[in-house]
């Protein structure tokens, strides 16, 4: 019975210069990224989107979801075989898609929150009738 050798990446084809180039390369796009987030939580109004919990919470889910989607990426810099590479996109599929889940829920319930709210007649509103 013969046994396959595992696919090795070798470090002759991803020099260390290169490894190295890709991560502050990473590290600039996360600076970047990490600016226009904390742009648009200044720029957007606390009402805008209804309301100011549903805005941070939508804000708050797109922070974690790049932060997410970088330590992926740093972890695919290291890979070392292909046995490592399937497993570490796997895990990151799965896990995005339980975020995504669970984010998407979470917001339908906050904006439902915040439609409710809005339509609630205020107790000192004058009622004609």
């Amino acid at each position: 019975m013969s046994t396959i050798p595992p696919l090795e990446i070798p470090t002759d084809i991803i020099p260390t210069d290169i490894r190295k180039m890709t991560e502050q390369s990473l590290e600039q796009v996360r600076s970047a990224i990490n600016g226009y987030i904390q742009f648009c939580q200044q720029a957007v109004p606390a009402n805008a989107m209804g309301g100011s919990e549903l805005s941070n919470k939508i804000l708050g889910y797109a922070e974690r979801n790049v932060a997410s989607s970088f330590e992926f990426a740093q972890r695919l810099v290291q890979v070392r075989d292909i046995h490592d590479l399937t497993r570490l996109q796997a895990d990151f599929i799965q896990a995005q898609m339980q975020a995504m889940t669970e984010q998407t829920k979470d917001l339908s319930e906050t904006a439902a929150k915040a439609v409710m709210d809005s339509l609630k007649i205020p107790t000192n509103a004058i009622v004609w009738g």
